[in-house]
């Protein structure tokens, strides 16, 4: 109810009130008039209530980071009474905003671009909707969160610098110095000028009467490990949205790393962790926009220690050549863990997600990892 219909119902009272102190029959007359008019009020915000519908259609159900998509949403109410203009409530993906729409002939329909601020998949659509009836009585809403859509905000990538593979002389890995795998011929083919002598398959050249070598596999090439801190990342409560930023510059920092990989023809491994682990394996530049996707479902809610998920990836070493570790936050543990990995052989680099990046905090642990021969990079969100 309205402050018009409280005071509505003040009135019905006093004018009650003084009919039967005085016997007036116009305060009675009165007091009729407003209960008719209270009742009709009543009705006409009861019958638009059963009555009210809204349909909301998306132009897409993804987009990249920084561009909008398309909402309409078309409303219809069977209610022949009339209403006073609609506020319609639509949710983004961080604010709800508000709309007026007028019903003509029981229908109303209105559209609006909505930005796609953050990485992540928020619910779009209409939340609520507010009415009244003609005369500004009664106010009633109807609560449409079930009809809210998922809308799938992917990362964008940009330009980064490849990860570099050590060669042996820097403690590259010991199966990145065999071309070819020994132990494994994999076929038979003609002997060429240049081919080494122990390679030639002696007896069945002189069954053949012609010099053949032995084909040997070769192996996969060393995999780019890339590692994302899932955990809830940390900001300043001073900074608008930072929490949202940070994600997104980790997101994207993540996608930009794993494009250029792959881009290059370097398979790419990387775990997702969450309520239930995943993981993106994959040596096609194509699957990345699998991976964004997937990137934009990761809730960046995990309580686990980073630095315990880094000890167990300890295990991929043998088969990695080049790992990238983003994180929005330095500990000790972490920096430790990262210095163990590249001790075991592959090269290094750590992404620095900060809003901070001259922080005195952060700077011993830089420097520890400079000494280690980790490539340090700080990634500042927009």
């Amino acid at each position: 109810m309205t402050a018009r219909g409280r005071a509505l119902v003040v009135f019905i009272l006093g004018a009650l009130y003084a009919g039967l102190s005085f016997g007036a029959r116009i305060c009675y007359v009165a007091a009729i008039f407003a209960a008719l008019a209270l009742a009709y009020s009543i009705l006409t915000v009861l019958f638009v209530r059963r009555s009210i519908t809204a349909e909301s259609t998306l132009s897409a159900q993804q987009t990249p980071r920084g561009e909008a998509v398309h909402l309409s949403v078309q409303l219809t109410c069977r209610c022949p009474l009339p209403v006073s203009p609609l506020r319609v409530f639509v949710q983004t993906d961080e604010r709800t905003i508000e709309y007026t729409a007028t019903l003509e002939k029981q229908a109303a329909a209105l559209g609006t671009d909505l930005p796609a601020r953050h990485v992540g998949t928020p619910a779009v659509g209409v939340r609520q909707i507010l009415f009244t009836d003609i005369l500004g009585l009664i106010r009633s809403k109807a609560n449409t969160e079930e009809m809210l859509m998922p809308l799938t905000v992917l990362p964008r990538s940009f330009t980064t610098d490849p990860l570099r593979f050590l060669s042996d002389s820097e403690g590259g890995l010991q199966q990145n110095r065999a071309a070819e795998d020994l132990s494994s011929p994999e076929d038979i083919r003609a002997y060429r000028h240049g081919d080494p002598l122990k390679r030639v398959h002696w007896k069945l050249s002189a069954r053949k009467r012609e010099l053949l070598v032995r084909k040997f596999e070769t192996p996969a090439p060393p995999d780019t490990l890339i590692l994302m801190n899932p955990a809830a990342v940390q900001f300043a409560a001073s900074i608008e949205s930072s929490a949202a930023s940070l994600r997104d510059a980790l997101c994207e920092t993540a996608l930009s790393i794993a494009e250029m990989q792959l881009k290059s023809g370097d398979p790419v491994i990387m775990p997702l962790y969450g309520e239930v682990d995943d993981e993106f394996s994959s040596s096609s530049a194509v699957d990345t926009v699998h991976l964004a996707e997937r990137l934009a479902l990761v809730p960046f809610s995990s309580t686990a220690d980073f630095s315990d998920l880094l000890a167990l990836e300890l295990r991929r070493m043998r088969r990695t050549g080049a790992t990238a570790v983003v994180t929005a936050q330095l500990t000790a543990e972490i920096v430790e863990a990262v210095c163990q990995m590249r001790r075991a052989g592959p090269s290094v680099r750590l992404c620095l997600v900060t809003m901070t990046p001259d922080s005195p905090q952060d700077r011993p642990y830089v420097a520890r990892l400079q000494q280690h021969s980790v490539e340090v990079c700080y990634v500042q969100p927009a």
